[in-house]
């Protein structure tokens, strides 16, 4: 099954939109249904992992913290999604691996796979983003390539693509909310000092 689409930031230049969509916890925070993204090593369990619900976002952010945690090319992350699809709510466990993170392009890629009960995923997905022509903003390009089976298949495309689209459209709507919160609560320092640090 294959997602694609775009989106447009209308004023948010392309250097801060990279910022923050580096960062897992700004990402988790606009994913509706994901309780986590951390890094993972051999002895991680999502059974026993305990989320810290109170980190900071910017502009309240410590710029430091923020250019620590942000994605980091072949990292594997641990994220829990839980989302309704139809009926269904499963409680995804799911592995991600940044496979490209090119900050000069503003390109980054991820493979991912996923088990609920009953079901399972794999997936490619990337996102591009381009100044926006003609004005100060941005606009992103996404993709995701993604092999269902299990209960959540049954449901088909009818059921699964809009969900997913209004899953990536909200995302996109809080990501730029969160963008204009910086763009207004910081002075630009900040966020070139993110993009040394990156």
């Amino acid at each position: 099954m294959e997602f694609d689409g775009e989106f447009v930031l209308e004023d948010v230049p392309p250097e801060k939109a990279w910022i923050v969509l580096s960062d897992p916890v700004a990402v988790r925070n606009s994913l509706k249904g994901c309780k986590y993204i951390t890094p993972m090593d051999d002895d991680f369990s999502f059974d026993d992992y305990e989320p810290d619900e109170d980190l900071e976002t910017l502009p309240e952010a410590d710029p430091e913290d923020v250019a620590e945690r942000a994605f980091v090319e072949g990292r594997e992350y641990a994220a829990l999604m839980q989302v309704g699809v139809g009926s269904v709510k499963p409680r995804f466990e799911t592995s991600v691996t940044i496979t490209e993170r090119d900050e000069e392009d503003f390109i980054m890629t991820a493979t991912g796979s996923g088990t609920a009960s009953g079901s399972s995923f794999s997936m490619d997905s990337g996102m591009q983003i381009y100044p926006l022509e003609g004005g100060e903003g941005s606009r992103i390009e996404w993709w995701t390539e993604a092999d269902i089976s299990g209960r959540i298949a049954q449901l088909g495309s009818r059921v699964i693509k809009p969900v997913a689209n209004k899953i990536v459209g909200n995302f996109f709507s809080d990501i730029e909310q969160q963008m204009s919160d910086v763009d207004e609560e910081t002075d630009s320092g900040i966020t070139d000092r993110i993009r040394g640090m990156l």
